[in-house]
């Protein structure tokens, strides 16, 4: 029997069931049982070097899954193949604590960058796509600017921006304030948390809680290699 057009809108954009992590033949993470669904936003919180990152390297296809069942979309990471995971990261935007924005070329450029990447041909609809999602974020007058010539925060908008370009179901972001100062930070989780409105899930791996209370979201805390819903 077809599912119904409703059951397939409902389907969690991540379902993880008992799921094991290792690297280099060490258990990262066990026994972990996560399902996200369309608009949630979901903090990964524990110390650093707890297994946050291992966690949502899995997500993308960086780190193989080694126990239990896990699919994120209409992947199955336990058979995903590599030819499989550049699809599976067009549907993803990744954050990261350090920007990784090129240095060589402007905000703009940076963009379009990614957009040609991703197969975007249309030059118009490619200038259409980087205001909005400049714009989104705060920054539509900063299109010309050099990254070296943008503040900390200006710079996570732009990355948020880039992450945002191809209409992501899920954004992943990577202790994204860990380099900020605290109004900066907070702009930048402004930013982060307004996403979920579209229907866009964000999960954030931080290990700082002081923002969980004015952005609330679900907790998932990883401690002694195990993940586990919290509300402290």
């Amino acid at each position: 029997m077809m599912e119904s057009t409703e059951e397939i809108l409902e389907q969690p954009i991540i379902d993880y069931q008992d799921v094991e992590i290792c690297r280099d033949s060490l258990v990262v993470l066990k026994h972990v049982n996560l399902v996200v669904n369309k608009g949630e936003f979901v903090y990964l919180i524990g110390r650093v070097g707890s297994g946050k990152s291992s966690l949502m390297k899995t997500f993308y296809g960086e780190i193989p899954v080694s126990g239990g069942e896990a699919r994120i979309f209409d992947f199955h990471l336990n058979s995903l193949k590599k030819r499989q995971i550049p699809f599976l990261r067009r549907q993803i935007g990744i954050i990261f604590q350090d920007f990784q924005l090129l240095t060589d070329r402007d905000v703009k450029n940076n963009l379009k960058f990614v957009l040609k990447a991703i197969g975007w041909r249309d030059n118009e609809q490619i200038e259409e796509r980087i205001a909005e999602v400049l714009k989104t974020v705060g920054m539509t007058n900063k299109d010309y600017k050099w990254p070296h010539e943008l503040s900390g925060g200006e710079q996570q908008r732009v990355a948020i921006a880039r992450a945002l370009l191809n209409e992501p179901q899920l954004i992943l972001a990577d202790e994204p304030t860990g380099n900020l100062d605290p109004e900066t930070a907070r702009n930048v989780m402004e930013t982060l948390h307004s996403v979920i409105d579209r229907g866009t899930a964000v999960i954030m791996a931080t290990h700082n809680h002081s923002f969980i209370k004015d952005f609330p979201g679900r907790q998932i805390k990883i401690e002694n290699k195990l993940a586990y819903e919290t509300g402290d």
